[in-house]
Protein backbone atom coordinates (compact mmCIF):
# COMPACT_ATOMS: atom_id res chain seq x y z
CA UNK A 1 0.00 0.00 0.00
CA UNK A 2 2.93 2.56 0.90
CA UNK A 3 4.51 1.96 -2.60
CA UNK A 4 1.30 2.26 -3.92
CA UNK A 5 0.57 5.84 -2.59
CA UNK A 6 3.93 7.22 -2.90
CA UNK A 7 3.39 5.90 -6.70
CA UNK A 8 0.02 7.73 -6.89
CA UNK A 9 1.22 11.19 -4.93
CA UNK A 10 4.39 11.15 -7.51
CA UNK A 11 1.95 11.09 -10.36
CA UNK A 12 -0.59 14.05 -8.68
CA UNK A 13 2.65 16.12 -7.42
CA UNK A 14 3.81 16.07 -10.71
CA UNK A 15 0.61 16.81 -12.75
CA UNK A 16 -0.76 19.55 -10.27
CA UNK A 17 2.04 20.93 -8.12
CA UNK A 18 3.37 19.54 -4.71
CA UNK A 19 1.55 22.98 -3.30
CA UNK A 20 -2.03 21.93 -4.51
CA UNK A 21 -2.86 17.96 -4.24
CA UNK A 22 -3.92 17.63 -0.68
CA UNK A 23 -3.81 14.46 1.37
CA UNK A 24 -7.71 14.35 0.32
CA UNK A 25 -7.02 14.34 -3.32
CA UNK A 26 -4.54 11.47 -2.99
CA UNK A 27 -6.93 9.33 -1.21
CA UNK A 28 -9.54 10.47 -3.27
CA UNK A 29 -7.82 9.53 -6.35
CA UNK A 30 -6.57 6.07 -4.97
CA UNK A 31 -10.50 5.08 -3.53
CA UNK A 32 -8.70 4.80 0.04
CA UNK A 33 -9.53 6.70 3.20
CA UNK A 34 -7.53 9.24 4.22
CA UNK A 35 -6.48 7.37 7.66
CA UNK A 36 -5.14 4.97 5.56
CA UNK A 37 -2.33 7.32 4.29
CA UNK A 38 -1.54 8.57 7.62
CA UNK A 39 -0.76 4.82 8.52
CA UNK A 40 2.12 5.14 6.55
CA UNK A 41 3.09 8.68 6.04
CA UNK A 42 2.22 10.91 9.29
CA UNK A 43 1.96 14.61 7.67
CA UNK A 44 1.84 16.10 3.71
CA UNK A 45 5.74 16.41 4.65
CA UNK A 46 7.13 13.29 4.92
CA UNK A 47 5.10 12.06 2.42
CA UNK A 48 6.30 15.12 -0.48
CA UNK A 49 9.93 13.83 1.02
CA UNK A 50 9.27 9.88 0.10
CA UNK A 51 8.19 10.81 -3.15
CA UNK A 52 10.52 13.58 -4.26
CA UNK A 53 13.45 10.35 -3.38
CA UNK A 54 11.69 8.06 -4.97
CA UNK A 55 11.07 10.19 -8.42
CA UNK A 56 14.73 10.96 -7.71
CA UNK A 57 16.36 7.17 -7.65
CA UNK A 58 14.06 6.40 -10.13
CA UNK A 59 15.74 8.97 -12.47
CA UNK A 60 19.03 7.73 -11.63
CA UNK A 61 18.27 4.10 -12.39
CA UNK A 62 17.03 4.95 -16.23
CA UNK A 63 20.29 7.01 -16.51
CA UNK A 64 22.68 4.74 -15.19
CA UNK A 65 20.93 2.64 -18.24
CA UNK A 66 21.31 4.92 -20.94
CA UNK A 67 25.02 5.57 -19.72
CA UNK A 68 25.30 1.94 -20.09
CA UNK A 69 24.18 1.53 -23.39
CA UNK A 70 25.61 4.76 -25.14
CA UNK A 71 28.16 4.00 -27.74
CA UNK A 72 30.53 6.68 -26.45
CA UNK A 73 30.64 9.86 -23.55
CA UNK A 74 29.77 12.40 -26.60
CA UNK A 75 26.76 10.33 -27.62
CA UNK A 76 26.33 9.62 -23.93
CA UNK A 77 24.80 13.56 -22.79
CA UNK A 78 22.84 13.69 -26.38
CA UNK A 79 20.84 10.69 -24.95
CA UNK A 80 20.71 11.86 -21.33
CA UNK A 81 19.70 14.78 -22.69
CA UNK A 82 16.46 13.62 -24.57
CA UNK A 83 15.22 11.51 -21.37
CA UNK A 84 15.08 14.45 -19.69
CA UNK A 85 13.71 16.34 -22.39
CA UNK A 86 10.96 13.74 -22.91
CA UNK A 87 10.56 13.74 -18.60
CA UNK A 88 9.91 17.44 -18.76
CA UNK A 89 7.12 17.24 -21.31
CA UNK A 90 5.10 15.00 -18.94
CA UNK A 91 5.37 17.50 -16.47
CA UNK A 92 2.73 20.02 -16.18
CA UNK A 93 3.63 21.91 -13.20
CA UNK A 94 6.78 23.07 -11.58
CA UNK A 95 7.80 20.87 -8.99
CA UNK A 96 11.96 21.49 -8.27
CA UNK A 97 10.22 25.46 -7.58
CA UNK A 98 7.10 24.39 -5.48
CA UNK A 99 9.56 22.10 -3.50
CA UNK A 100 12.27 24.57 -3.24
CA UNK A 101 9.55 27.01 -2.14
CA UNK A 102 7.40 24.66 -0.13
CA UNK A 103 9.42 22.37 1.13
CA UNK A 104 12.70 23.75 1.80
CA UNK A 105 14.17 20.80 3.45
CA UNK A 106 13.44 18.23 1.61
CA UNK A 107 14.84 20.42 -1.68
CA UNK A 108 18.00 20.85 -0.10
CA UNK A 109 18.15 17.12 0.71
CA UNK A 110 17.11 16.31 -2.83
CA UNK A 111 19.54 19.16 -4.43
CA UNK A 112 22.58 18.22 -2.37
CA UNK A 113 21.72 14.45 -4.03
CA UNK A 114 21.15 15.52 -7.23
CA UNK A 115 24.79 16.90 -6.75
CA UNK A 116 26.34 13.60 -5.59
CA UNK A 117 25.01 11.64 -8.30
CA UNK A 118 26.05 13.70 -11.00
CA UNK A 119 28.94 14.91 -9.69
CA UNK A 120 29.94 11.06 -10.06
CA UNK A 121 28.34 10.40 -13.14
CA UNK A 122 29.61 13.28 -15.12
CA UNK A 123 33.19 12.76 -13.42
CA UNK A 124 33.39 8.77 -14.86
CA UNK A 125 31.87 9.96 -18.33
CA UNK A 126 34.91 12.81 -18.54
CA UNK A 127 36.97 10.25 -17.55
CA UNK A 128 35.78 7.98 -20.19
CA UNK A 129 36.46 10.18 -22.97
CA UNK A 130 39.56 11.70 -22.04
CA UNK A 131 40.77 7.81 -22.07
CA UNK A 132 39.04 7.26 -25.28
CA UNK A 133 40.75 10.24 -27.19
CA UNK A 134 37.52 12.14 -26.90
CA UNK A 135 38.04 14.71 -24.63
CA UNK A 136 41.43 16.85 -23.60
CA UNK A 137 43.69 15.02 -21.40
CA UNK A 138 44.69 18.27 -19.93
CA UNK A 139 41.04 19.11 -18.67
CA UNK A 140 40.13 19.14 -14.63
CA UNK A 141 37.99 16.34 -14.63
CA UNK A 142 36.67 17.27 -10.81
CA UNK A 143 36.33 21.32 -11.95
CA UNK A 144 34.40 20.72 -15.21
CA UNK A 145 31.72 18.23 -13.35
CA UNK A 146 30.40 20.74 -11.03
CA UNK A 147 30.86 23.27 -13.47
CA UNK A 148 28.60 21.41 -15.57
CA UNK A 149 26.25 20.77 -12.52
CA UNK A 150 26.25 24.42 -11.85
CA UNK A 151 25.01 25.24 -15.25
CA UNK A 152 22.93 22.70 -15.86
CA UNK A 153 20.60 23.77 -12.05
CA UNK A 154 21.38 27.37 -13.00
CA UNK A 155 19.00 27.05 -15.95
CA UNK A 156 16.46 26.00 -14.31
CA UNK A 157 16.25 29.43 -13.15
CA UNK A 158 13.14 31.47 -14.65
CA UNK A 159 14.52 34.93 -13.61
CA UNK A 160 17.92 34.43 -15.40
CA UNK A 161 16.18 32.28 -18.46
CA UNK A 162 12.83 33.66 -19.04
CA UNK A 163 10.50 30.99 -20.25
CA UNK A 164 8.89 32.95 -22.74
CA UNK A 165 12.25 33.64 -24.68
CA UNK A 166 14.16 30.40 -23.58
CA UNK A 167 12.53 27.07 -23.78
CA UNK A 168 14.12 24.46 -22.12
CA UNK A 169 15.19 22.34 -25.15
CA UNK A 170 16.59 25.41 -26.65
CA UNK A 171 18.33 26.10 -23.41
CA UNK A 172 19.76 22.37 -23.16
CA UNK A 173 21.10 22.11 -26.35
CA UNK A 174 22.89 25.30 -26.59
CA UNK A 175 24.65 24.34 -22.71
CA UNK A 176 25.15 20.88 -24.05
CA UNK A 177 27.00 22.03 -27.05
CA UNK A 178 29.02 24.76 -25.55
CA UNK A 179 29.82 22.60 -22.62
CA UNK A 180 31.30 19.86 -25.36
CA UNK A 181 33.03 22.28 -28.01
CA UNK A 182 35.28 23.19 -24.82
CA UNK A 183 36.55 19.81 -23.94
CA UNK A 184 36.54 17.82 -27.27
CA UNK A 185 39.50 16.99 -29.16
CA UNK A 186 39.46 16.58 -33.05
CA UNK A 187 38.24 13.27 -32.85
CA UNK A 188 35.56 14.16 -30.44
CA UNK A 189 34.24 17.22 -33.05
CA UNK A 190 33.96 15.13 -35.86
CA UNK A 191 31.23 12.81 -33.21
CA UNK A 192 29.92 15.71 -32.03
CA UNK A 193 29.42 17.05 -35.54
CA UNK A 194 27.82 14.20 -36.74
CA UNK A 195 25.20 14.38 -33.71
CA UNK A 196 24.50 18.08 -34.08
CA UNK A 197 23.99 17.41 -38.11
CA UNK A 198 21.68 14.30 -37.57
CA UNK A 199 19.63 16.22 -34.90
CA UNK A 200 19.20 19.89 -37.25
Amino acid sequence: MKESIVNKAAELFLTLGFKSVTMDDIANAMGISKKTIYVHFSNKTELVDAVSFFLFDSICDDIDTICEQSANPIQELYDVKMYVMHHLKNEKASPQYQLKKYYPQTYSRLHQAQFNKMHQSVSESLQKGVDMGLFRPSIDVDLIARMYFNGMTGMKDEAIFPPEQYSKGYLMESYLEYHLRAIVTDQGMDILNQIINTTE
